[in-house]
């Protein structure tokens, strides 16, 4: 049986050589993506750059450099992680993207993603929020890696945010970002089970990405996401099981004009049958306006 990687490492000599290597191991692997690309090139292109230290926005420059034993050495072993274990590329490099903040990542969290990011990079939840500098206390609750706490930190200038997971291994991770952006008196993280820890104290803006996978597709998931941790994925039988409590509380620890922003996947003609009296607002995100939803607090169920 013909070891790919052995004869590549032979074989091949330039950073171009590894960049069609690579997508051609990629493609003939048949891998998902979903962790910061979306197709073989990108994925083989940012795993190339960050393995030899190069800019990814120059590899150009450097396509027909001739590599050392050593350096194909580092950057096959990556790619054969990355084909034949399913590692998510996230996870092999140790770092993940949102817009232009850079988080630490490893398997103890998910990796970043969400629209809720998105939102606040490109609008600070303009026009539900005429004046970010007017909010002051944020809440953030499933945090993982702190990734959206710390954009709130940075959209929201003179907010306190708080930041809550159920997972001591990704508030672990959590830390170090936030010591990263040297955000330690801005963010505070706490150990709970969504609210139950929290002091009581009302919040301008609770923002929310929880676990929202549903059962029948958390049995099919694409094994790049079984690499994730599962509780940070797993949403119960419809995917709302943590939806529900976050509503449900909701109104104790918003203040009177507050608003409650949540990321519910593909959940949304199940939770709008759960709640048929409430008036949600859908948010247009990159990818349409059926996963993020926002509810002003005198709208939410029960008030």
């Amino acid at each position: 049986m013909i070891d790919h990687y052995d004869d590549a490492r032979a074989q091949l000599r330039t950073v171009r050589d590894l960049l069609r290597f690579a997508v051609t191991r990629f493609e003939a692997a048949d891998l998902f993506y979903g962790h910061g690309s979306d197709n073989a090139w990108d994925e083989a292109a940012y795993l190339v750059h960050h393995a030899l230290h190069l800019p990814l926005e120059r590899i150009e420059a450097f396509l027909d450099a001739r590599l050392t034993a050593a350096e194909r050495g580092t950057v096959l072993n990556m790619l054969r992680r990355r084909v034949e274990e399913r590692v998510p590329a996230a996870y092999l490099t140790g770092e993940a993207f949102l817009g232009p903040y850079r988080f630490r990542v490893d398997e103890r969290v998910i990796v970043p993603r969400s629209f809720i990011g998105e939102l606040m990079i490109d609008g600070d939840l303009a026009p539900w929020i005429d004046d970010p500098e007017t909010v002051e206390n944020v809440l953030e609750l499933c945090t993982g890696s702190g990734c959206l706490a710390i954009v709130a930190a940075h959209t929201f200038p003179n907010a306190k945010v708080d930041a809550v997971d159920l997972s001591t291994d990704a508030l672990e991770v959590a830390r170090l970002n936030v010591a990263d952006y040297g955000l330690e008196d801005t963010v505070t993280l706490y150990h709970s089970d969504l609210y139950q820890a929290l002091p009581q104290k009302r919040y301008d803006l609770i923002l929310s990405n929880p676990p929202y996978v549903n059962a029948p597709s958390m049995a099919t998931l694409p094994e790049e996401y079984r690499r994730e941790p599962e509780m940070a994925l797993a949403g119960g039988e419809d995917g709302l099981d943590l939806v529900h409590t976050i509503l449900r509380e909701a109104p104790r620890f918003l203040t009177e004009n507050g608003l409650l922003v949540v990321e519910i996947g593909h959940n949304r003609d199940d939770l709008e049958a759960a709640y048929p009296n409430t008036p949600f607002t859908w948010l247009e995100t990159e990818g349409g306006n059926q996963f993020v939803f926002l509810l002003n607090a005198a709208d939410l169920p029960g008030n």
